[in-house]
């Protein structure tokens, strides 16, 4: 592997007893290990920004982030403040990733409106990003009007990616945003839909290239029909929800392991190699835990690309 795709592995709390202690450790093992990032899970368990500006005070290289924080149940200036919080915390290794969520959280769980849902990242991001950048935000719209500043020394610049699969949300990504969280995203989608649209958007609006965070089940096993049903039993509510779906579908996969990175050594450093080569920056790694052993045995291989 070359210098230029970073890896990570993915944290959360839904571990079988995993306390808050654990989830600290697990991201101080990855340090440890000299992988570039860790990624946390924003689900019904601790909450990811104020766990990593946790994991922030008990680190001192890796690179955190979300992948991702749901946008509907916080104000963006609630967001952008316990954001740049977390990255003054950790001086400036943070990344916000946010993301719409989906319309059986949001409106199902939750009782808010999913309504537009593109144009409600549109006018998040139109107030989200400035504040990021340091700056006030000023915006008049439909579901946000906001006209306010944030002071929070060592938070700006914050950078942000946006959890886009259809074309319109990766061309706001492109626009606005620093680039893109995926998951459930197969080779051939990542190259021909994400990367290219995203780059394309990003390149019409004058911004820098964007990131690529492709998020992937990964398990360093020889008993790959074994480790990929095992997969496809833990993640079977990712090869029904509609956006993941439709990225499923694109890439002409019938479930979550078809898009997994299942396999020995070689089998995985060509995986990764494939990625890298179609533009994916920042590999997250989901190790999945389809057997004793599998999750020690790909951190190490993972650390050995570094």
């Amino acid at each position: 592997m070359s210098e230029s795709m970073r890896i990570g592995v993915m944290i959360g709390a839904d571990g079988p007893g995993a306390s808050l202690e654990d989830v600290i450790g697990i991201a101080r093992d990855a340090e440890a290990r000299g992988l570039d990032n860790v990624w946390m899970a924003n689900i019904f368990s601790f909450d990811a920004i104020s766990t990593l500006a946790l994991i922030g005070r008990e680190t001192s290289r890796i690179r955190l982030g979300t992948a991702v924080t749901p946008t509907y149940p916080r104000h963006p200036t609630a967001i952008a403040q316990q954001a740049l919080t977390t990255n003054a915390a950790s001086g400036g290794r943070f990344t916000l990733g946010i993301g719409l969520s989906h319309k059986i959280v949001i409106e199902d769980m939750l009782g808010m409106s999913y309504d537009k849902p593109a144009k409600h990242m549109r006018e998040y991001l139109s107030v989200l990003m400035p504040l990021a950048r340091g700056k006030p935000a000023a915006f008049q719209g439909e579901q946000y009007r906001v006209n306010a500043a944030l002071d929070i020394p060592g938070g700006a610049p914050l950078p942000v990616v946006v959890a886009a699969l259809g074309p319109v949300m990766l061309k706001l990504a492109g626009e606005l945003a620093d680039g893109t969280n995926t998951w459930m995203v197969g080779p051939k989608t990542m190259e021909k839909h994400i990367v290219a649209n995203l780059t394309q958007a990003a390149d019409g609006a004058g911004r820098p290239a964007p990131r690529v965070v492709g998020g992937y089940p990964i398990a360093l096993t020889t008993n790959i029909e074994a480790a990929k049903q095992k997969i496809n039993e833990q993640l079977v509510i990712y090869g029904q929800l509609p956006s993941y779906r439709a990225m499923l579908d694109r890439e002409g996969a019938k479930g979550p392991a078809d898009i997994a990175l299942v396999g020995d050594e070689n089998a995985l450093r060509g995986e990764l190699r494939r990625l890298e080569s179609i533009g994916v920056t920042d590999f997250n790694a989901a190790i999945s835990d389809v057997e004793d052993g599998v999750r020690d045995r790909t951190l190490e291989f993972l650390a050995s690309l570094k």
